[in-house]
């Protein structure tokens, strides 16, 4: 079964296109694949990542690639909001394994896995987040959380619908 891009998904591509010479469409495969990531309710399928790369004249393979490597694509079903605790050097001298186990305790999960509701999916540990003045930090739905303490924990956790 072909996977149909919506015509929304469609316009983002084209805006991301534009923006680059003719025969670099490649450079939009990010963009794209987030469109449709945010448009399938957090991952990606086989199938729409086939309808992308055909719509970007580009190998299957590339698209692939692309959305196995970055961090910030699913290729399964996860919850609706996701979470991402920096693990990288500043944030682990600053206690990001302590925030780990804490969120980890406080959802009944492990990183990689969703809650049994659907609501929260604590993803696999991050490398950089890019907040390093704020260690320890999280990202919640593209929120950054910094100098965690176990009560900024519980607001921001608790008021996650």
């Amino acid at each position: 079964m072909s996977a149909k891009l919506s015509s929304h998904v469609v316009s983002e591509i084209d805006r991301w296109v534009a923006k680059f010479p003719p025969e670099r469409k490649r450079s939009a495969v990010l963009s794209a694949l987030h469109a449709v990531q945010h448009e399938n309710n957090g991952y990606l399928t086989t199938e729409l990542m086939d309808a992308v790369a055909a719509y970007l004249e580009l190998p299957n393979i590339l698209v692939y690639e692309v959305a196995s490597f970055y961090s910030m694509f699913e290729t399964k079903p996860v919850g609706r909001h996701h979470i991402s605790v920096c693990t990288n050097i500043s944030c682990m001298l600053r206690g990001s394994q302590e925030v780990v186990d804490y969120v980890e305790k406080k959802l009944g999960i492990k990183t990689g896995e969703s809650t049994p509701d659907g609501r929260i999916f604590l993803k696999r540990e991050e490398e950089c987040l890019a907040a390093c003045c704020g260690a320890p930090m999280m990202m919640v739905d593209h929120v950054f959380h910094e100098n965690l303490t176990p009560q900024i924990i519980d607001n921001v956790l608790d008021a996650l619908k």
